[in-house]
């Protein structure tokens, strides 16, 4: 699965978020999604399907390498299984929402096997941050 996109989003009163038609067409129109922390206090989101792949790939880790078992933990313990409903909105569980500092502008990322939710004025700051630095960026990601 190939998630790509930025889509400016608001939040309800009940802290629901709908996800665009085009990203629940991407993950096969979905009733669950597993929401979890992810690094720079952002959101992961992932499709059944791509958190089974993610946790395939931890299995090739040796399960001897303590910072692989912490992570496990981490990961695993904190990520809340949420229903999307017939209008593609999801439940953003309260302690997630405090641990991204989600408010009500957000903004949802496609990242290629899962999708990111950041507050929309911290995803801004990280693009002045680092969007001069694409190039250079680039080339290390792909081995110059």
């Amino acid at each position: 699965m190939l998630l790509t996109g930025t889509f400016p989003r608001t939040l309800d009163e009940k802290k629901r978020l709908v996800l665009p038609k085009r990203v629940r067409e991407q993950l096969g129109t979905p009733s669950v999604a597993y929401v979890t922390p992810g690094p720079d206090q952002c959101l992961w989101l992932y499709s059944q399907a791509g958190l089974e792949q993610l946790a395939l790939k931890l299995d090739e880790a040796p399960a001897a390498d303590a910072e692989v078992r912490v992570f496990r933990r981490l990961f695993f313990a904190q990520t809340e299984t949420v229903e999307v409903d017939r209008n593609g909105r999801v439940l953003i569980p309260e302690r997630l929402l405090s641990f991204a500092g989600l408010k009500h502008e957000v903004m949802l990322l496609g990242v290629r096997d899962h999708l990111e939710l950041w507050d929309a004025g911290r995803w801004h700051e990280y693009m002045s941050q680092h969007a001069s630095r694409f190039d250079a960026i680039a080339e290390g990601a792909f081995g110059k």
